[in-house]
C-alpha cells in the first residue's frame, strides 16, 4: 500500500535526525534519565517483572525506559531503521529488550501466541493508523486474561482547532511535512494520517471485549510540539483556544477480563 510504504520512509528519515535531537536527548537517556513523562509515570506503576508489549516504539527510548523499571519488553515498530536504532541502544546501554519490525496489524500474526500483562502505546501514535477496529483487535488479542492496556495520546481537539478534521475519514490526510524536532532542517517527507476521536478509540476497545478502567484528560502537553504552545510550568505546554484551556492529552486504561 502507498501509504503505508511512504509512513516507513518518513519515520527512516525522521529516525536519523530523532536520534541527533536535543528533543530526544540520547545523551542523556545513556546518561540515565528517562525518557517518559510524568502522566504515564504517575498512572502506570508497578511494572517490574510485567511482560510489557510496546506498540510503535519509534526508536525504543521509552520501550528501554520501561525496561530499566523492570518490566519485561517488547517494542514493535514498522520502521526498520528505528528497529535497528532500538537494537544498537538495547546493546551499548545493557538493557535487556526485544524488537519486533512489524506494523501493528500484521504483530498479531506474528507473534507465535505471546501473551503480554500490559500492552502500551503513546503520543503520537494511532494517527498513523487507518482503522482502529484492527488496532483494538491486535490490542485484545496481545493481553493476558486480566492483562491492562494502556495509552497516553494527544487529544484530537487540538488537531480540530487547528483546522484539521476531529472526526475520521477513510482517506488519509497527505501532507509533505518536516518533523516535529528541532533539528530538521526542513527536509520534508510525504505522509499519510488519521484522525481519530476519541468515541472512536473508547468503542474500538470495548467492542474487543476490553473494560474501561479509566480516562483522563489534561490541559497539557509534556512536549513542545504544535503551534502556540506556551509553557507555563517546567515541562508543561499549554494553549488558549480564545480565554479558554483545551485538552492536548488524554489517557485511558482498560482490562483484558475474557
Amino acid at each position: 500500500m502507498e501509504y503505508v510504504k511512504a509512513n516507513i520512509e518518513a519515520w527512516n528519515k525522521r529516525t536519523n535526525i530523532h536520534i541527533c535531537s536535543s528533543f530526544y536527548d540520547v545523551e542523556g537517556f545513556e546518561a540515565g534519565n528517562t525518557s517518559l513523562c510524568e502522566i504515564e509515570l504517575a498512572e502506570l506503576q508497578n511494572v517490574e517483572n510485567k511482560h510489557f508489549l510496546h506498540l510503535q516504539c519509534h526508536f525504543g527510548l521509552d520501550t528501554l525506559s520501561w525496561a530499566r523499571k523492570g518490566a519485561i519488553v517488547t517494542g514493535v515498530d514498522f520502521s526498520p531503521k528505528s528497529i535497528q536504532q532500538a537494537i544498537k541502544l538495547s546493546r551499548k546501554l545493557d538493557v535487556k529488550a526485544s524488537f519486533v519490525c512489524s506494523d501493528v496489524y500484521e504483530y498479531n500474526s506474528i507473534r507465535n501466541g505471546k501473551k503480554f500483562d500490559v500492552v502500551f502505546t503513546s503520543y503520537g501514535a494511532i494517527c498513523w493508523l487507518p482503522c482502529l477496529n484492527q488496532w483494538a483487535k491486535t490490542v485484545a488479542n496481545c493481553l493476558k486474561q486480566g492483562g491492562m492496556f494502556y495509552m497516553v495520546e494527544f487529544h484530537p481537539f487540538n488537531d480540530f482547532i487547528d483546522g484539521e478534521s476531529y472526526f475520521h475519514s477513510i482517506n488519509p490526510q497527505v501532507s509533505d511535512e518536516a518533523t516535529y524536532t528541532e533539528n530538521d532542517k526542513g527536509e520534508k517527507s510525504k505522509i499519510f494520517t488519521w484522525s481519530h476521536p476519541v468515541s472512536n478509540v473508547v468503542n474500538a476497545l470495548i467492542n474487543e471485549g476490553l473494560t474501561i478502567k479509566y480516562f483522563n484528560e489534561f490541559d497539557f502537553s509534556p512536549y513542545n510540539c504544535f503551534k502556540g504552545l506556551v509553557e507555563n510550568e517546567p515541562g508543561r505546554y499549554y494553549k488558549k483556544y480564545g480565554e479558554q484551556s483545551i485538552p492536548l492529552v488524554y489517557s485511558l486504561c482498560a482490562i483484558k477480563n475474557t
